[in-house]
């Protein structure tokens, strides 16, 4: 089940799956740690990273040769799509996925992410022009389709591979579903016979049964995990042992824990500065807190705009069950 992109070794085929404000460099730099066969930054708009915007760029940000890394591109114009592809190849990216899968109105509105299912041929300009810009591998990130009528997705598939696309993920959802309902991993299956590349099926996989199950209906070799990540950092390296045998990973729990999760926070406060990486933040301290059955602390933690009154609040919540008074 091992296969490469270029000179990156995907190895387990279980990856990591772009989050549009989680998958930022700390957070892809934890999963890393636990074992992954590669880790997709969130989304970034190919107009915003070539004219210098700051966030663009920071969530384009790599840590160069910790681990196979692969950077998410999205956009309606093939000249801003190749441009950007040039520059996080340039930076360091050892991969380039193209984004035709988000559901999100701003996005689609735009002509962008998953609205371009809608017009293949312009899609195909988009992805010729970054295959064409770059000497990394370029990959793809669809869902089945628009809607109910629009399952193009192998065709899509067939025409990017025929482009040099050399990896297709798919979201067993088309986009009006959103992610409403259950991903259809079944429907993959016509994606992953329409073309010869590797496919990795992607949607409500979030431990090894439903791993399993996903790569069986959808003939995939290899699953994306995104939201059961959520957390659960280690959860990655969890299904790679269960399914393809690579060491389990030791799951933290009490205070180490704690450790855990007090070092993600000072990390993103150091990456996006103290006002804002405090903000940022919030969504993974609460989902830690879920995690460990520790909800009752979540408002305390989460209200505290101190650091360190948060890292002390969070020792408390997740080492003993003592917490210190809100």
């Amino acid at each position: 089940m091992t296969f490469t992109l270029g000179s990156a070794r995907i190895s387990p085929p279980v990856l990591l799956a772009p989050l549009a404000g989680i998958t930022d460099l700390p957070f892809r730099r934890l999963v890393s740690r636990f074992g992954t066969g590669l880790v997709v930054s969130e989304m970034v708009a190919s107009q915003e990273v070539v004219q210098a915007r700051p966030l663009a760029r920071a969530r384009a940000e790599l840590g160069f040769g910790e681990q196979a890394t692969s950077v998410q591109l999205a956009g309606r114009e093939p000249y801003w799509m190749a441009e950007a592809a040039r520059y996080v190849a340039d930076q360091g990216a050892q991969v380039i996925d193209i984004n035709m899968g988000c559901p999100a109105k701003k996005v689609t509105t735009g002509y962008s992410g998953s609205a371009l299912m809608k017009d293949p041929d312009h899609a195909l300009r988009l992805i010729e022009a970054v295959v064409g810009a770059v000497d990394v591998p370029v990959t793809l990130k669809t869902r089945l389709g628009w809607n109910d009528d629009c399952l193009n997705a192998p065709d899509l598939a067939r025409r990017a591979e025929g482009a040099g696309v050399r990896m297709v993920t798919i979201h067993g959802r088309t986009r009006c579903q959103f992610y409403k309902g259950r991903a259809d991993w079944a429907a993959i299956r016509r994606v992953t016979e329409a073309v010869g590349v590797p496919v990795i099926a992607n949607g409500d996989i979030v431990d090894a049964a439903t791993a399993r199950r996903a790569l069986e209906l959808s003939g995939a070799c290899g699953v994306m995990v995104g939201r059961g990540a959520q957390g659960r950092p280690w959860a990655l390296a969890q299904i790679a042992a269960d399914l393809f045998g690579t060491a389990a990973p030791v799951i933290p729990q009490g205070a180490a824990l704690a450790d855990l999760v007090a070092g993600h926070y000072d990390d993103m406060l150091s990456f996006y500065g103290r006002d804002l990486g405090v903000k940022v933040a919030r969504k993974h301290l609460g989902w830690y807190l879920e995690t460990a059955g520790r909800e009752d602390s979540r408002s305390a933690v989460l209200t505290a705009e101190d650091p360190a009154r948060v890292v002390r609040l969070i020792r408390a919540a997740l080492s003993s069950p003592e917490r210190e008074a809100a």
